[in-house]
């Protein structure tokens, strides 16, 4: 590409958007769940992925017995006291089945005015400001994980400064690794989930995510020079060195976690574009998903 991608600007906007979501929570967030209330989180490839974070996070900061599922392996019949389906361009089959079919309270967050989830939802919370014009999503995930964290009460001053940081790092030599397996430990497992889809969508790279402590259950084994192991949070005790042993790259961050997807972010673009591919508009992806 020529131009600069879609892409590449919306991953810096990042830490504006979400102070931004930050600041202004009781005018975006006063739908959400309030701490006691028992919650599923919904949604589909990206979007469950942030769905996963903010559950193990909601339960682990004692807020709440919070689950996270696919669109479409939602337990009918399950008793939650809301449901918060999160879907981008609100028009994704599985979430506005679930929708359709459920008698729960349910609030969706999405980028896009006007579309069936407005209308199906019992509450809305819009992030238009936050929609991409590329397929590729970032910003709009991390926007909508910064207003659930600010939801549990989370301080996202350094978060955002993290992000700040994340633009500046350089990403040459992470985007020459020939594959990357993204670990993470309780909400950080959604966003290595996360950060491995970003190079397979963008690059059709070869990513692998996994639970941290489950690393070394298998997964390790294809670790080895030239490839790279990519820890979110806190590695649990005797990762690092388990890893370095295999000659494979270690890369952990000292920031924030969500800041650190932006830096796999950045990768999985640079890695897009050095391998002669269109970030915006991968092979065989579109922006929603609607089965026929």
């Amino acid at each position: 590409m020529t131009q600069t991608p879609f892409v590449s600007t919306e991953i810096a906007t990042q830490p504006d958007l979400w102070r931004q979501v930050a600041d202004g929570f009781a005018q975006y967030g006063g739908a959400l769940p309030k701490a006691g209330q028992r919650v599923a989180a919904v949604g589909c490839g990206t979007s469950w992925f942030m769905a996963m974070a903010y559950a193990a996070l909601r339960e682990d900061l004692g807020q709440g017995e919070t689950d996270a599922f696919g669109g479409s392996e939602f337990p009918a019949g399950r008793a939650y006291d809301a449901v918060v389906v999160i879907s981008r361009s609100g028009t994704t089959t599985e979430v506005l089945d679930l929708i359709r079919e459920t008698d729960l309270p349910t609030i969706a967050i999405t980028a896009t005015p006007g579309s069936p989830i407005v209308e199906l939802a019992d509450h809305t919370i819009m992030l238009d400001f936050a929609d991409e014009q590329s397929v590729v999503q970032t910003r709009f995930a991390t926007t909508t994980l910064a207003l659930l964290r600010a939801s549990l009460g989370q301080d996202l001053t350094q978060a955002a400064a993290d992000a700040q940081t994340a633009l500046t790092i350089d990403v040459d030599d992470l985007a020459k690794l020939e594959q990357v397996t993204y670990l993470g430990t309780r909400w950080t497992v959604g966003l290595a989930h996360e950060a491995a889809l970003k190079q397979r969508e963008a690059a059709s790279a070869w990513t692998e995510a996994y639970p941290a402590m489950d690393y070394r259950h298998g997964p390790i084994a294809i670790a080895q020079p030239g490839r790279g192991v990519w820890i979110f949070g806190e590695p649990p005790v005797g990762l690092l060195d388990d890893v370095a042993a295999t000659g494979a790259t270690v890369v952990h961050h000292d920031l924030d976690p969500m800041a650190s997807l932006v830096v796999a972010q950045r990768v999985a673009v640079a890695k897009s574009l050095a391998l002669g591919l269109n970030p915006d508009q991968p092979r065989s992806l579109s922006r929603s998903v609607i089965l026929g």
